[in-house]
């Protein structure tokens, strides 16, 4: 399996990946360490509530999402951001359609 991608990226020459009903994601960069992924959502798509190892921070680039990270709850919008810490139950709803930056370290293997 390739453990980095290439340098650049294209956002109109990379792929874009259903990732759930509403939900597609584009990877834009990683190595083993780290991964940048965008992830589009149309209006009341949602990112189920689930943990994963790997530390993850985000930024909203559009919409308003409803962002659930353990027991907190709030909404979200553009140039607003958030952390996730690792095995961390975390999940949102999309109120309007948008983009979130997702970070992850190390990089999520199961995305390739």
């Amino acid at each position: 399996m390739k453990t980095r991608s290439n340098v650049f990226q294209e956002e109109k020459k990379t792929q874009w990946v259903d990732a759930s009903p509403g939900v597609q994601r584009q990877i834009m960069g990683y190595d083993g360490q780290l991964m940048l992924v965008k992830v589009k959502f149309e209006t009341g798509a949602v990112g189920t509530p689930h943990t994963h190892y790997h530390s993850q921070a985000s930024l909203v680039m559009s919409g308003k999402f409803e962002v659930t990270i353990g027991d907190e709850k709030m909404i979200l919008s553009a140039g607003d951001g958030y952390y996730v810490e690792p095995d961390q139950l975390h999940g949102c709803i999309c109120l309007e359609a948008g983009v979130l930056i997702d970070t992850f370290s190390p990089m999520r293997q199961d995305f390739l």
